[in-house]
């Protein structure tokens, strides 16, 4: 998943007639990885903050929504923030905020508060969304237009290696070698529980003050490299938001969208703890798992790209959907690694469903787009809102692989946005 591109955007030619666009884009690019990064170190902090504070699977899921809702909040900031500073100003920025957001995570540990540590994490999704509203642009127009396209799948590929990454950094760094169980741990107190509280907070500071000191070294590098400026076209009237909701592939895309990022939420951030206690996995079995799940995605979204050249995208999504309903199915009702199969499964089929949802929604809206594309954006509150109603599910059935109903409901909207898109014609033609 990633913020698209929401303003259609005039080059600026002299970009494409210089040659020294190369330095720029891979700049551009990296920034595609640490956002990436973050997402994917989720699942690892869910685990790890909830044997820490045993917290149940609805206190948990909060660290999701403090991300989610800074990014629904932010959407319209973000925009705000690049027309009146520019792109490279609001990159700038959003590393800054970015940096505080990962340096927070050591007083959040030295204070054993789990509030504190979801504040951290807060400001990092405020400085990614400014990112990730500057970045897709960017990676656009840096370079011949010809090769546009490619350049910005490119560019998000890099959260497909970061999903892969991530894992594997936070089965090293965070992960502690405790393999206490819940019941052993809540015999500990006294001294006994502040030493296991403080062991497993502290884990957490290494990885994210050296986050933190890459991310200012970034920033200075944007600072004192020279990026074009990007022209904007003439912003739609107030009204647009109104006007763009008439179209109903629109309305339904807003729908899926919700439900999609939900589903990809809840699936991948509670995929270390379904493994640990549905399967029965260690913490750093279940992390090397989290890999292969993250590595599904990226390889998913390669494999999805190359078949939208012979299938229709709508019927590939419909395609798509009924496999990761079954696999759903399995993840609720099987046992043992089978259940851990399928949910990798349901990452290589969920890797084309944020875009291909976008582009069938705004496709052919002509003057609408740039309200549409905002609309579907703010959409991914879903990932806020969802996961909260899976840890409700789990906690009150005592079963993690219950709340898996959650996505399956949401792959189910998925499927019905898939086959309406495949029957309705495009409204802007008329």
């Amino acid at each position: 998943m990633g913020l698209q591109p929401t303003l259609p955007l005039k080059e600026n030619k002299k970009i494409n007639n210089q040659t020294g666009w190369l330095f720029p884009f891979i700049l551009i690019t990296s920034l595609f990885f640490f956002w990436g990064f973050v997402h994917n170190i989720d699942p690892i902090l869910i685990a790890h903050l909830r044997k820490t504070f045993q917290l149940s699977i609805l206190q948990s899921s909060l660290v999701d929504s403090a991300v989610f809702i800074a990014y629904f909040l932010m959407a319209i900031p973000a925009g705000l923030i690049m027309k009146k500073y520019g792109y490279r100003s609001g990159i700038i920025i959003g590393l800054l905020i970015f940096a505080c957001g990962a340096f927070l995570f050591v007083p959040a540990a030295n204070t054993h508060t789990y509030g504190f540590f979801l504040g951290a994490l807060f400001i990092i999704a405020c400085g990614l969304a400014i990112l990730e509203t500057a970045a897709n642009p960017y990676a656009i127009v840096l370079g011949p237009a010809e090769t546009a396209a490619f350049r910005l799948n490119l560019a998000q590929s890099f959260n497909g290696l970061a999903a892969f990454i991530a894992p594997l950094v936070g089965r090293w760094l965070i992960l502690t070698d405790s393999d206490k169980t819940d019941t052993a741990i809540n015999a500990l107190s006294g001294e006994a529980l502040s030493s296991f509280i403080q062991t497993q907070t502290d884990s957490v500071k290494l990885p994210f003050v050296v986050l933190g000191l890459v991310i200012l070294i970034m920033a200075v590098v944007f600072y004192f490299t020279p990026l074009p400026d990007i022209k904007e076209e003439e912003s739609l009237a107030s009204n647009g938001f109104i006007k763009a909701l008439k179209y109903t592939q629109l309305q339904w895309a807003v729908i899926a969208q919700f439900f999609y990022v939900g589903a990809q939420v809840c699936v991948g951030s509670f995929f270390l703890v379904f493994a640990v206690t549905a399967v029965g996995l260690s913490d750093k079995e279940a992390a090397t798992y989290t890999a292969f799940y993250g590595a599904a995605f990226m390889i998913g979204r390669f494999a999805g790209t190359f078949f939208m050249k012979y299938i229709e995208p709508a019927k590939l999504l419909a395609i798509y959907s009924i496999i990761n309903i079954i696999l759903a199915f399995i993840a609720i009702y099987g046992k043992g690694m089978m259940t851990i199969y399928s949910l990798i499964g349901i990452a290589f089929f969920m890797s084309i469903m944020f875009p291909t949802i976008f582009a069938l929604g705004i496709k052919g809206l002509g003057n609408a787009t740039k309200s549409a594309s905002s609309l579907i954006i703010m959409s991914i509150v879903g990932g806020a809102l969802l996961p909260p109603v899976l840890g409700i599910v789990a906690d009150k059935t005592g079963s993690i692989q219950n709340g898996y109903f959650i996505p399956l409901v949401c792959f189910i909207v998925v499927l019905l946005f898939a086959l309406k898109m495949r029957t309705i014609k495009n409204e802007s033609s008329h």
